[in-house]
């Protein structure tokens, strides 16, 4: 539970910072009116104001002082709470900048994930806390813009969380309401955060991913040009349904393997093993469909070895019982050793050369939604954030409290039933 625990924090966390580089869904070109500048009412109560006396440029100078004017906590004085940029309608506060800082060091420390030295570490850290403001201000625009395309994300909310419930072995939402809440996080603002990601990338993908295409020519052609870099040894790509019998009372373990049963039945009729590994797994690859990764000859355990590499593509192991539990593998790709031929690897070179146009498209997206909007930058900041030079307003609040959070664990192949 404590781990279960660890991981729905860094999800309150992360939310704070989704717009780094999203997963792009390639849908279709659906047309879509442009974002148009528009500044934000910062001061409704000047138009109180307004009189027969009164001229525009008065009541422009009382929304400019109401902007500036800091609001501090009537108990002590002291402002407890700072603005410091402005995107259209909406704030970005000092606190969530901090805890945006906080995810982006988290992120950098599980990458890194003891591959790095301490230095290296270091400079990943610093190079991610710096861009935190530039990416909430990304998150704001795009979340803005997809509220005005009317894209509704609830259902794939529903669905982050049923998954995130059953990845934490919670017997309901209201008991992950409660480990959510325990964590001193508003529910609200959790299943916010889901949904400010949910929209972040169906708006990138509307608007850059459905634009970009890659042929089978271009694919060939890079095949062509790069043929050293797919001599590759055997190896097979494996993804795995895992469910843990360890430390279960002898009565369980029936059910649990009609559990193991019933997710690989599912699977050879048909359904998506992704899916069903989600659903079904108890590993800590369930949230990647229980993808492991790529192994060549030598790095599984001998008798595991001798199967899997004797299979073919999307062929399933039975049902393979461990000291962990019950083990269901599925080579997801098997490559002979050698040059791999195109069909192997065109999959491969479409997401390469995708990524490659996914990148500039994605910051010249993000660059006309920003000359587009009404963006201000509080000053000492704008270096961090690509510009603005006005006052921004300060106003009263109490900053939320983030804590700290172990990285989690790497994944640990199944070892072989004593």
């Amino acid at each position: 539970m404590k781990e279960s625990m660890e991981f729905i924090r860094y999800l309150a966390l992360a939310g704070m910072c989704l717009a780094g580089l999203p997963a792009i869904a390639q849908e279709k070109p659906v047309p879509q009116e442009q974002p148009k500048m528009e500044k934000p009412q910062m001061a409704p109560e000047a138009e109180a104001e307004k009189g027969p006396d009164k001229s525009k440029t008065a009541d422009k100078d009382k929304v400019k002082a109401a902007a500036v004017k800091p609001r501090v906590a009537s108990s002590e004085g002291k402002v407890v709470e700072e603005i410091i940029a402005r995107v259209n309608n909406e704030i970005i506060t000092r606190s969530e900048l901090d805890k945006g800082r906080k995810a982006a060091e988290e992120e950098a420390t599980q990458e890194c994930n003891g591959r790095c030295t301490p230095e290296q570490l270091q400079v990943v850290i610093e190079d991610r806390k710096k861009n935190a403001l530039r990416d909430l201000i990304d998150q704001s625009l795009l979340v803005q813009r997809g509220k005005d395309m009317g894209i509704s994300v609830e259902s794939d909310v529903v669905k982050k969380l049923d998954a995130i419930r059953i990845q934490n072995k919670m017997a309901s939402m209201e008991e992950l309401e409660k480990a959510v809440s325990s964590q001193g996080m508003n529910w609200e603002d959790f299943k916010s955060n889901i949904r400010n990601s949910s929209l972040t990338q169906a708006v990138i993908g509307r608007e850059v991913g459905s634009h970009l295409s890659v042929g089978h020519e271009e694919v060939a052609k890079y095949y062509d040009e790069h043929k050293s870099e797919f001599l590759r040894p055997e190896q097979v790509a494996l993804r795995a349904i895992e469910v843990v019998t360890q430390g279960k009372k002898e009565d369980e373990i029936p059910a649990l393997k009609k559990k193991a049963e019933t997710a690989l039945k599912r699977v050879q009729d048909g359904e998506d093993f992704g899916e069903i590994a989600k659903r079904f797994s108890d590993g800590s690859t369930a949230k990647q469909g229980g993808y492991l990764g790529t192994y060549k000859r030598g790095e599984l355990a001998k008798e595991l070895e001798n199967k899997v590499f004797a299979m073919k593509k999307n062929e399933l192991t039975e049902i393979m019982d461990t000291k962990q539990g019950f083990l269901i593998m599925q080579v997801l790709e098997h490559y002979d050793e050698g040059e791999q031929p195109l069909a192997k690897v065109e999959t491969e070179i479409m997401d390469r050369l995708y990524g490659q146009r996914m990148e500039p498209a994605y910051r010249e997206y993000l660059k006309t939604l920003r000359e587009q909007s009404y963006v201000v930058i509080k000053p000492g900041y704008q270096d961090i954030a690509g510009g603005g030079n006005s006052e921004i307003q300060e106003v009263s609040a109490t900053p939320e409290v983030t804590k700290d959070r172990k990285p989690r664990k790497k994944y640990i192949l199944f070892g072989k039933k004593s």
